[in-house]
C-alpha cells in the first residue's frame, strides 16, 4: 500500500529536529505495517489549529489524483487540532480512498473526542449528498448547453469565456499523435516513452502512463461526442479524430486486449486501524486468500504473526465485523443519542466560537467602525484638502469590507451549520439503518468504536461512547475459533499455505 508522511512544528519551542522524529516514527511505522512511503508533506512554524496550510491543503489536492491510499501522521494533533477540520479532511481524504494513521496512538484520541468526530464525518457526508442533489439539475442543464460541468478537461479541449469546450490546437496536435501512432502499430508502452521524452502532459500537467493513454484512446469526446457520466448525450462539440480513425483504434484496442485476469475479490475491511492483537498490541489487518478448493476467504491477521513473531490467530473477517458491527448498534439507546446530542453540540459551538468565521466577523466589525468614524470626520470638516485623503482612505475600506465579506461567505460554504433537532434525527435514523447495508455498518463503526484487542481468550472493545473497556470472556472466542476451523485448514494447515493471500 502505497501512503505519504505528514509533519509539521508550529512554533519556536518545536524545531527542524522535532520534525525529524516525526517522520523517523513514521517511517518505522509503516515498515512495520508493510506500507510503502512515496512522498513526505512537511509543514513548518504553522499551526494546526488553523487549514490555512500550504502544504496540507496540497497533500489534501494530491489525495485525489489516486497515488496513495494513507496518510501517516505523528500523532494526530499533527494532523488537526481544531475537531472541526479533523472532521471534515479526514471526509475529504476517505472520498478519495485515503485514511490516516496514526504512528504513536493505538487509541488515537480520548473516546468521546471521536465519537463526536465521528458523528461530525458522518453528517458531513449525508450534508454533502444533499447538496449534491441540489447541484446536480444544474449540472445537468449546463450539458443541455453544451457546457463543463466541472473537472478536467480533456487535453486537446480548453473552455472559452461561456464554458463551452473549443479546441486547444497545442493540446490537439498530441491527441492526433497518439491516435496515429497507435492505429500504426506502435504499443501504449513505446507511446508513452515517445510522449515522455518529448515533456508531453497530460491534460493534468503530468506524465503520460498506461492508464491516462487508454483512457484518451477511448474517450468519445474526440468524436464531438458530449459525455456525461460516461454517458453520450446528443450534444456536439468540436471534433478532433476523424471517425475511420477512432474507430480503427477501437478495433485495435479490443484485439490488443488481454484476456481478463482472474478476478480478485476486494473486500473492505471495517476494522483496519481500529483491531489490535490482544499478544503483542499491534495492529490486525485484512487479508484474502483462495483455498486449494478455489474459494476466496477474508480474514484479519496481526502483522507481527506474518512475520512469524506472534501466534495469534487470524480471525474470520465477516464474523468479527458482524459482531462489532452488533455491538455498536447495541449503543444506541436514547440515553446515549441525548448524550451525544449534547456533546456534539457543545463543542461544535465551542469551535464556532474560536473559528475562522470568528475572527472574520471580528476584523468586519473593527472595519465598520472606521468606516463610521471616517463618514462622521467627512461630516464634521469644511475643509476640501482634508476630506480628499479621507474620501481616498474610505474607498479603501470599502475595497477591504468587501474582501472580508467574500471569505466570510467562503467560510459559510464550507461549513455545516448543525442544530440540536439535526443532530437527534440522525442518529435516530442511524438506530434505524439496515445492518447489512456497507455504508451504515462503516458508520457505526467509525463513530463508536476506538480499539479493539482479540486475545486468545477474550475480546476487548473500547468504546467511544464511554471510553471505559468492555471485555467478553473464552465462550466468545471458543465460538470465533469454530467458526475459523475452515480458514485454519486452507491457511494454517501447514507452514507452505496451499493458496496465495493479499495483504489489504
Amino acid at each position: 500500500m502505497n501512503v505519504v508522511k505528514y509533519a509539521r512544528y508550529s512554533s519556536h519551542s518545536q524545531t527542524v529536529q522535532s520534525i525529524e522524529g516525526q517522520l523517523k516514527v513514521c517511517r518505522e511505522y509503516a515498515e512495520r505495517n508493510g506500507m510503502t512511503v512515496i512522498r513526505e508533506y512537511v509543514e513548518e512554524a504553522v499551526s494546526g489549529t488553523t487549514d490555512d496550510r500550504p502544504v496540507f491543503q496540497q497533500m489534501i489536492r494530491d489525495s485525489s489524483t489516486g497515488a496513495f491510499s494513507g496518510v501517516i501522521v505523528y500523532q494526530l494533533d499533527r494532523f488537526a487540532r481544531n475537531r472541526y477540520d479533523s472532521a471534515i479532511y479526514k471526509h475529504m481524504l476517505k472520498k478519495n480512498g485515503v485514511r490516516v494513521y496514526s504512528a504513536k496512538e493505538n487509541i488515537a484520541e480520548d473516546a468521546s473526542g471521536i465519537l463526536i468526530e465521528g458523528v461530525l464525518e458522518a453528517m458531513a457526508e449525508y450534508y454533502s449528498a444533499e447538496l449534491s442533489q441540489k447541484i446536480k439539475r444544474g449540472m445537468e442543464i449546463n450539458v443541455t448547453k453544451g457546457k463543463a460541468t466541472g473537472g478536467n478537461v480533456a487535453l486537446g479541449f480548453k473552455l472559452d469565456e461561456n464554458k463551452r469546450f473549443v479546441i486547444d490546437e497545442e493540446g490537439a496536435a498530441i491527441v492526433r499523435l497518439v491516435f496515429e501512432m497507435y492505429a500504426n502499430g506502435k504499443s501504449i508502452i513505446e507511446i508513452c516513452r515517445y510522449l515522455n521524452s518529448k515533456g508531453y502532459k497530460t491534460s493534468r500537467g503530468v506524465a503520460f502512463n498506461k492508464n491516462s493513454l487508454r483512457v484518451m484512446l477511448r474517450n468519445k469526446r474526440y468524436l464531438g461526442i458530449y459525455t456525461y457520466k460516461g454517458e453520450e448525450t446528443d450534444v456536439r462539440i468540436p471534433q478532433i479524430i476523424p471517425n475511420e480513425l477512432f474507430e480503427r483504434v477501437q478495433m485495435m484496442l479490443e484485439k490488443n486486449k488481454k484476456a481478463p485476469a482472474r478476478a480478485k475479490a476486494k473486500a473492505k475491511y471495517l476494522l483496519t486501524t481500529k483491531m489490535f492483537c490482544g499478544h503483542c498490541k499491534e495492529p490486525m489487518t485484512g487479508e484474502s486468500g483462495t483455498s486449494k478448493t478455489g474459494k476466496m476467504y477474508h480474514y484479519y491477521k496481526c502483522v507481527l504473526a506474518r512475520q512469524k513473531k506472534c501466534t495469534k490467530k487470524p480471525v474470520r473477517k465477516e464474523y468479527i465485523e458482524d459482531l462489532v458491527v452488533a455491538q455498536c448498534r447495541q449503543l444506541l439507546t436514547d440515553e446515549n443519542i441525548d448524550k451525544i446530542v449534547k456533546e456534539v453540540m457543545a463543542i461544535y459551538e465551542k469551535e464556532q466560537a474560536s473559528s475562522e468565521m470568528n475572527r472574520l466577523k471580528k476584523v468586519l466589525k473593527e472595519l465598520e467602525r472606521k468606516k463610521t468614524n471616517l463618514i462622521n470626520a467627512i461630516a464634521e470638516s469644511d475643509s476640501e484638502t482634508v476630506r480628499r485623503p479621507l474620501y481616498e482612505h474610505l474607498e479603501k475600506l470599502e475595497g477591504e469590507k468587501e474582501n472580508i465579506e467574500a471569505l466570510i461567505a467562503q467560510e459559510q460554504m464550507k461549513q455545516i451549520r448543525l442544530t440540536e433537532p439535526e443532530v437527534r434525527f440522525f442518529l435516530t435514523q442511524l438506530k434505524k439503518g439496515d445492518i447489512n447495508d456497507e455504508k451504515y455498518r462503516e458508520t457505526l463503526v467509525n463513530i463508536f468504536v476506538n480499539a479493539i484487542y482479540l486475545y486468545d481468550d477474550k475480546i476487548t472493545y473500547i468504546f467511544n461512547s464511554s471510553g471505559r473497556a468492555v471485555t467478553f470472556e473464552q465462550s466468545l472466542i471458543e465460538e470465533i475459533e469454530a467458526r475459523n476451523q475452515e480458514v485454519e485448514s486452507s491457511f494454517l494447515g501447514n507452514d507452505a499455505p496451499p493458496c496465495k493471500s493479499t495483504t489489504a
